[in-house]
């Protein structure tokens, strides 16, 4: 599927979601949560293996 680029300041972008109807722009606000919680969840996630880069623990990037 082709990805549109728009060059939208982030102002012209408030104003055309605030002109979604109030139900879509509720599903709108439940998925831009939904995906802020994943990046959350996934940056937190990066340090747990932080130690794995050290030198010496390249026993994790054996081929099996």
């Amino acid at each position: 599927m082709p990805q549109v680029r728009l060059k939208l300041t982030l102002g012209e972008l408030k104003d055309m979601i605030f002109q979604l109807p109030a139900q879509d722009l509720l599903a709108l606000a439940e998925a831009i949560e939904s995906r802020a919680e994943t990046v959350a969840m996934m940056r937190l996630a990066e340090t747990g293996f932080r130690e794995w880069n050290e030198a010496g623990e390249d026993l994790y990037d054996a081929d099996a």
